[in-house]
C-alpha cells in the first residue's frame, strides 16, 4: 500500500475541523478563529509535535507510523470507519476488529442455511469447523461424533489418515501445506495467541510432518482456490472454493462451486439426491 499525502492532509484538516474544543476536554475561549481544534492542540493531544503534525496536514511528511496513527485516530475522536480510512491513506493495513472466536453471528448462520445448491462450511481461522450446510455434510461427512477439539481440520489432517482418502493422492502434498500456511498466518494475526499457541504445540507434538511443513514458514489467505474431492458414491468432483471473511479474518464462509465444463454439476446434483448418509467414512 502506498501513503496518500495529498488525501491525507485532507482528511486530517477536515477531521480537525470538525471537532469543537468542547468535545475533547478543551476551552473555546472568546479569541478563537480557527474552526474545529487548532493543529498544535491535535497534536498536543496526539502526544507529536507540532511541527510534524504541520507537515501531515501540508502533505510533506515521511510516512506515519501505526502507532502515530492510533493516536491521531484517538485525537480526532474518529469512528471505526474513519480510523480505517485514516490507515489505508498513510499506506498501512487498519487494525484488525474483535475476534469472533467460536461464536458465529446469526446473519452468517441466516446465509450459510440458503445455500441449497452448494456445499458451504463455516471455518475458523485456526481451521475449527463451526459449522456446516447439509450437502457439505453429504460430501465431506458430519463431524457429529467428533470430539469438539479434535474437529479442527488441520489437526484431522495431520493426524487422522483416513481423512486423505477424500483426496486424490497428488493433492495430499500441496492441500497440506495450504492448512498449514493458512494456519501460520493467523497464528501471526493473533499475535501466537494463548488459542494458537496450544493447536501449534498439539500439531508439533503429533505429526513429525506437520512440523516439516511449518519450518517452510509458507503463508496465505484464503480467498479463491481449486479442489478435487472423491465421493465414494459419486467419484470425483472438482470445486472452486470462494472464501467469504469477517472483518477481523478469524471466520471464513467457504463455498464449494462446481467449475463449468468439468462435469462437476451433474455429479452435484446426484450428490444432492444421496443426500449425507453416503458421505466418506474418513470424516465420521
Amino acid at each position: 500500500m502506498e501513503m496518500d499525502r495529498k488525501e491525507l492532509a485532507d482528511f486530517l484538516r477536515r477531521s480537525r475541523e470538525r471537532l469543537r474544543p468542547q468535545e475533547v476536554g478543551l476551552t473555546a475561549g472568546p479569541r478563537r478563529r480557527t474552526p474545529g481544534l487548532r493543529r498544535e492542540e491535535v497534536s498536543q493531544l496526539a502526544g507529536m509535535s507540532a511541527d510534524y503534525y504541520m507537515r501531515l496536514e501540508q502533505a510533506r511528511s515521511p510516512q506515519p507510523s501505526t502507532q502515530l496513527l492510533g493516536a491521531l485516530a484517538r485525537a480526532l475522536r474518529l469512528t471505526i470507519d474513519e480510523r480505517d480510512h485514516l490507515y489505508v491513506l498513510a499506506g498501512h493495513r487498519p487494525p484488525a476488529g474483535p475476534f469472533a472466536g467460536e461464536y458465529v453471528r446469526p446473519s452468517m448462520l441466516y446465509l450459510l442455511d440458503r445455500l441449497h445448491e452448494t456445499p458451504a462450511q463455516i471455518i475458523g481461522d485456526l481451521g475449527d469447523l463451526l459449522a456446516q450446510n447439509a450437502l457439505a455434510e453429504a460430501l465431506f461427512g458430519c463431524v457429529c461424533t467428533v470430539e469438539e477439539p479434535d474437529r479442527n481440520i488441520v489437526w484431522r489432517w495431520f493426524t487422522d489418515p483416513f481423512v486423505r482418502e477424500a483426496y486424490p493422492e497428488e493433492e495430499h502434498e500441496p492441500h497440506g501445506r495450504r492448512h498449514v500456511a493458512l494456519l501460520r498466518a493467523a497464528v501471526a494475526r493473533r499475535g501466537n495467541d494463548a488459542a494458537a499457541s496450544a493447536l501449534v504445540e498439539r500439531l508439533h507434538a503429533a505429526s513429525g510432518e506437520f512440523t516439516r511443513v511449518w519450518d517452510r514458514h509458507e503463508v496465505a489467505v484464503e480467498r479463491t482456490s481449486r479442489m478435487k474431492v472423491v465421493h465414494p458414491e459419486v467419484g470425483l468432483i472438482e470445486f472452486d472454493t470462494e472464501a467469504l471473511l469477517t472483518p477481523a479474518e478469524d471466520q471464513r464462509l467457504v463455498v464449494f462451486t462446481p467449475p463449468p465444463g468439468t462435469g462437476s454439476i451433474e455429479l452435484l446434483d446426484l450428490l444432492r439426491v444421496i443426500g449425507p448418509e453416503t458421505a466418506h467414512r474418513s470424516h465420521r
